[in-house]
């Protein structure tokens, strides 16, 4: 009996030992997603046509390059990136993410870090960026705001609550956040951003106490160009919304009793103004980890949601496709 007992346990071990063979097997990352898939698959579950992917992969090597030890092979470079794309765009576990690519769960979580960190590193300046002002200052007048070199507002990332200060995070929907403000131009792409603060705070707050706030005060963020409307001289200004501080180069709505021209300078703003929202909706419809609570620690989320907003400017300047639903 101790023999057929052993010899049934034996045979259950070798099933669960191929199950979970099978279950992780590499075969379909490198078999299947890298040969076989079209490009209508790529954007599907990467965000991004398998060109971009590869390019994004190579503006990254720098950082992820990894020696192969004696113990094993290190993981390539499309790889760790393709599993951080899969896990930013989807809400999956990480063991479902692990499973699906044929790697440990922890691989998982140390993938999405190092590549958010070599995206943040190495590419945030350079694309979440000004670029050419006066293009953003023609699409907007061309939205019906002249002299406006772009769209600021703030958005909520859930997370879970910290173990310490979570009262903090509490934001005024009553679910724990962090604070994404961002400024954006006339397509919708970022061109400043601020990650971190807790949700508790007032979007004035996290604006008056950003980089942004300072450099548009002192004058230097955009290039002297000042028009003249009527016989006002109206500098380069930003559109807000009522949350906003009213400022020589902040605009926002007017408020109370309205004439016609209040009502459509308002109108006017606020048609300008909701690039920016369709921004964040494109952001978080695209890389929908960010729907849901992060649990990753809080030194650590600014860093992927940062990530996430350079990813938006790649996908939107490369042309990707923008699927509803996904």
């Amino acid at each position: 009996r101790k023999v057929d007992i052993m010899v049934v346990m034996g045979l259950v071990d070798t099933v669960e030992r191929r199950f979970w063979a099978r279950e992780t097997s590499t075969d379909w990352w490198d078999h299947i997603v890298l040969q076989v898939w079209d490009e209508s698959q790529w954007l599907r579950n990467f965000r991004m046509r398998k060109g971009t992917f590869l390019e994004l992969c190579e503006l990254l090597s720098p950082a992820l390059k990894r020696q192969d030890t004696r113990m094993r092979a290190a993981l390539t470079i499309q790889k760790r990136v393709a599993i951080a794309l899969w896990k930013l765009a989807t809400p999956d576990s990480y063991r479902s993410v692990a499973n699906q690519f044929g790697v440990g769960k922890s691989t998982v979580g140390v993938a999405v870090m190092q590549v958010a960190r070599a995206i943040v590193d190495l590419l945030l300046h350079k694309v979440v960026t000004l670029g050419d002002v006066q293009a953003i200052i023609d699409g907007f007048a061309a939205m019906g705001f002249p002299n406006c070199g772009g769209a600021i507002d703030g958005t909520h990332i859930p997370i879970l609550g910290p173990e310490h200060q979570g009262g903090q995070y509490i934001n005024r929907k009553g679910y724990f956040s962090m604070v994404l403000q961002a400024l954006v131009d006339h397509k919708g792409r970022f061109t400043n951003i601020n990650v971190g603060w807790p949700g508790k705070v007032h979007d004035a707050r996290v604006f008056k106490n950003s980089g942004l706030f300072r450099r548009l005060q002192q004058g230097v963020y955009f290039p002297d160009h000042k028009i003249t409307v009527g016989d006002v001289e109206m500098p380069t200004v930003i559109l807000g919304d009522p949350a906003y501080p009213l400022m020589p180069w902040l605009m926002k709505p007017y408020t109370g009793a309205l004439d016609t021209e209040k009502e459509l300078f308002n109108y006017r703003l606020s048609k300008c103004r909701m690039v920016v929202e369709c921004a964040f909706g494109r952001l978080k419809a695209r890389w929908r980890s960010l729907l849901t609570r992060s649990d990753l620690s809080p030194k650590n989320i600014p860093i992927v949601i940062a990530a996430c907003c350079v990813l938006h400017n790649l996908c939107e300047i490369k042309g990707e496709t923008f699927m509803q639903g996904w």
